[in-house]
């Protein structure tokens, strides 16, 4: 099964390079959790296909590259702010949960506000019927602990 092959194709329309990366960067990411792809080897599958001419592919690797390598970590940041075990995550929850915390902690130059509101597009297009709530959640109480000097966030 290749990336493409992996999420259901939906018609979405025309976004910028940032965004249609890290759409492919989910597709990626969820191959990578159901098949333990390689990251090389996903960026490689993302490469050839026609969406990826939309994309931002600098950005693309670093997501795909980044998460990946870090989704350990990742995962024990996330842990405390999820309301059941990481195993119960549907791949597409868990996929843009590690996509939305790597960004917060590893991208800076993204506002947190900007961060949040991709996961929960993508969340909205891909996934459950209420699962971009869920996002929503999970990533705005991890916010504060990943990005504790950005200006506008709550500390609660």
């Amino acid at each position: 099964m290749t990336s493409a092959e992996a999420l259901p194709k939906r018609r979405v329309p025309a976004r910028g390079g940032r965004r249609r990366s890290r759409e492919l960067a989910l597709q990626g990411l969820y191959q990578w959790l159901l098949n333990d792809t390689s990251a090389a080897d996903l960026l490689e599958q993302l490469r050839a296909g026609e969406e990826h001419a939309q994309a931002d592919d600098a950005y693309l690797a670093i997501l795909i590259k980044g998460t990946t390598a870090q989704a350990v970590a990742l995962r024990g940041k996330l842990v405390p702010h999820l309301d059941r075990e990481v195993q119960q995550l549907s791949p597409v929850e868990h996929a843009i949960l590690l996509l939305g915390a790597y960004e917060l902690h590893a991208c800076p130059d993204v506002p947190y506000k900007v961060v949040i509101n991709e996961a929960v597009e993508l969340a909205k297009i891909f996934g459950g019927t209420d699962g971009h709530k869920y996002i929503n959640g999970v990533l705005d109480r991890l916010a504060p602990e990943l990005r504790p000097n950005e200006p506008g966030l709550s500390r609660s």
